[in-house]
C-alpha cells in the first residue's frame, strides 16, 4: 500500500511514517517545514518528502492519505482530498487498525512523565529479551530514535490525550486498545481543546472502557482525578503504584505491598522519575518480567533527549535542556536538578511559555510557584504572548528577568551564571537554538 502523510515531520507522524515503512508500505509525505532531524530520519528510511501542501500532490495517487492533527480545514491539499472524495484517515486510527491490533500494546498515558515512563518501560523490555517495538514522543538515548517495528508481539506506545485529527476530536489514545495501560497522573492541560479537567477525565474514561477484562491498568493511587476516572467504570485488573495498596517507594526502595524488591538506581534525578520507574516496573510485570530483573535493567537506562539533557559545559557552567512546560513539570524539573546539585551552585531557569495552554495564559498564575526554587528566572516573552509576563511573574521579585528577544534572553542568562551554576532551559519547542547561543556566549565570556 502507498500512503501519503500530511504533517509528516511532527514527532508522532514521523514515527508513524517510519513504522509504516518498516511494515513494508510505500510512504511519502509532506509538511510546511521539512527540516532535520526528522527529515534526515525519514529520508534515511526511504521516505520521499515534499515541502508544502500543494493540491497537485494528489497526482501521486496514493491508496490512502493519513492526516496529522496539525492539519486543519483550509489546508489546500486537505481541501482537495475532501473535494475529490479521496480515502483518508488519521495517524492514530491507521496505527491502531493496521499495526497495533496484532500486538500486546503497553500504553503510557498521563499529563506528565509519558515520554520518560514509555522509554523506561521500553528499555526494561529490551534488556529482558522482549525486543519490543515502540513509538515514543521523544528519543530514548538507549535506542537513538523514537520509533521502531520488530517481530516481537510487544509494542510500547506513548499514549497522548491530545485530539486525534481535524475530523476526530477524541484523544489519540482511544485508538490503541492497550492490554497494559499506565495512568501516570492527570491534571488540567491543553486548554486549547479541553474546557476543563472533567473533559480530560472523560477521555481517560473512554480509554479504560476500551480495555479487556484480562488487561491491566497501572494507576497512580495518589491522583484524585484518576480515582474519579476509575469510579466511572473499571473493567480490567487494577494495580496501583505510588500507593501502599500496590507498588510504592520508601526512599528509593521499591515495595509491592509489604515485600521489598530492592533499590531503584537511576541516572535520572528527582522523585518524580523514581515514580515513573516504579510505574514501568509494575507494567513490565504484567508480561511476566520479574521485578528484580526490571529493577536491574534500570541501572543501564541512559535517559531521554530533552529530559534533563546536558547540552554542554563551558567554564564550569552547565547548560541543560528540558521539555518542561506545565507548571507541575517545571517545579519537578527544578526540584530534580536541585537534588542533583545540592548546594553547590545556582540554578538559572530560562523559560519560554510556548505551549498553546501557556500562550493562552491559563496557567500563568501558577508559574511563580513553580519557579520559586530557582535562584534566577529568565523568561522569554514572545511579543505575541497573550498576557503580561512581567506582571504575572512579579511575585518572583528581583530574581525575575523578562526579555522580548531570544538573543537578549541568551545574553542575560549567560551573564547571570558563574562556575558551578546550571542554566536550565525549559520549552516544548526548539527555543530558537538558545542552548547553543548561551554556550557560545559562555565561551566568549560575554
Amino acid at each position: 500500500m502507498h500512503i501519503h502523510i500530511l504533517g509528516i515531520c511532527g514527532t508522532f507522524m514521523g514515527g508513524v511514517a517510519q513504522l509504516a515503512r518498516a511494515a513494508g508500505h510505500r510512504v511519502t509525505g509532506c509538511d510546511a517545514n521539512v527540516y532535520p532531524p526528522m527529515s534526515d530520519q525519514l529520508v534515511a528510511a526511504g521516505i520521499d518528502l515534499i515541502e508544502g501542501f500543494d493540491p497537485a500532490q494528489t497526482a501521486l495517487k496514493p491508496d490512502l492519505y493519513v492526516i496529522g492533527n496539525a492539519i486543519s480545514r483550509g489546508n489546500p491539499l486537505l481541501e482537495k482530498i475532501l473535494n475529490d472524495q479521496l480515502p483518508y484517515t488519521s495517524g492514530p486510527q491507521w496505527l491502531g487498525e493496521t499495526l497495533l491490533r496484532s500486538h500486546h500494546v503497553l500504553a503510557v498515558a498521563g499529563t506528565h512523565g509519558k515520554t520518560t515512563t514509555s522509554s523506561l518501560l521500553t528499555w526494561i523490555l529490551q534488556a529482558c529479551g522482549k525486543n519490543p517495538g515502540f513509538l515514543i514522543g521523544g528519543v530514548p538515548a538507549n535506542f537513538g530514535h523514537s520509533a521502531r517495528l520488530t517481530d516481537s508481539r510487544y509494542f510500547v506506545i506513548e499514549a497522548d490525550e491530545y485530539d486525534t485529527c481535524f475530523f476526530d476530536k477524541r484523544s489519540k489514545f482511544v485508538h490503541y486498545r492497550p492490554k497494559t495501560a499506565v495512568l501516570n497522573n492527570l491534571e488540567y492541560d491543553h486548554a486549547d481543546i479541553f474546557p476543563d479537567l472533567h473533559a480530560i477525565e472523560t477521555q481517560f474514561h473512554h480509554l479504560v472502557r476500551t480495555m479487556a477484562q484480562n488487561a491491566r491498568v497501572v494507576v497512580n493511587g495518589q491522583c484524585e482525578a484518576l480515582g474519579r476516572v476509575l469510579d466511572r467504570g473499571l473493567y480490567s485488573e487494577c494495580v496501583y503504584f505510588n500507593d501502599q495498596r500496590g507498588w510504592h517507594l520508601e526512599g528509593k526502595e521499591l515495595f509491592y505491598k509489604d515485600k521489598s524488591f530492592g533499590e531503584l538506581k537511576l541516572a535520572l534525578p528527582g522523585h518524580h522519575n523514581l515514580l515513573n520507574a516504579s510505574a514501568a516496573v509494575a507494567a513490565a510485570t504484567h508480561i511476566g518480567i520479574e521485578p528484580q530483573d526490571a529493577i536491574e535493567s534500570l541501572k543501564t537506562f541512559q535517559g531521554v533527549k530533552r529530559r534533563m539533557e546536558v547540552k554542554g559545559e563551558v567554564n564550569g557552567v552547565t547548560v541543560i535542556d528540558d521539555f518542561a512546560h506545565h507548571p507541575t513539570a517545571i517545579y519537578e524539573t527544578i526540584a530534580a536538578l536541585r537534588s542533583k546539585m545540592g548546594d553547590s551552585g545556582k540554578i538559572i531557569a530560562v523559560l519560554e511559555p510556548r505551549s498553546n495552554t501557556m500562550k493562552m495564559g491559563t496557567m500563568k498564575d501558577r508559574l511563580p510557584g513553580s519557579l520559586k526554587e530557582a535562584d534566577q528566572v529568565v523568561c522569554y516573552a514572545d511579543p505575541k504572548l497573550g498576557w503580561d509576563a512581567e506582571q504575572a511573574l512579579a511575585p518572583l521579585g528581583e530574581k525575575l528577568h523578562v526579555l522580548h528577544s531570544i538573543d537578549e534572553t541568551a545574553v542575560v542568562a549567560s551573564r547571570l551564571a558563574a562556575p558551578g551554576d546550571s542554566i536550565l532551559v525549559m520549552s516544548n519547542g526548539g527555543f530558537g537554538g538558545i542552548h547553543w547561543k548561551i554556550l557560545g556566549l559562555l565561551k566568549k565570556g560575554a
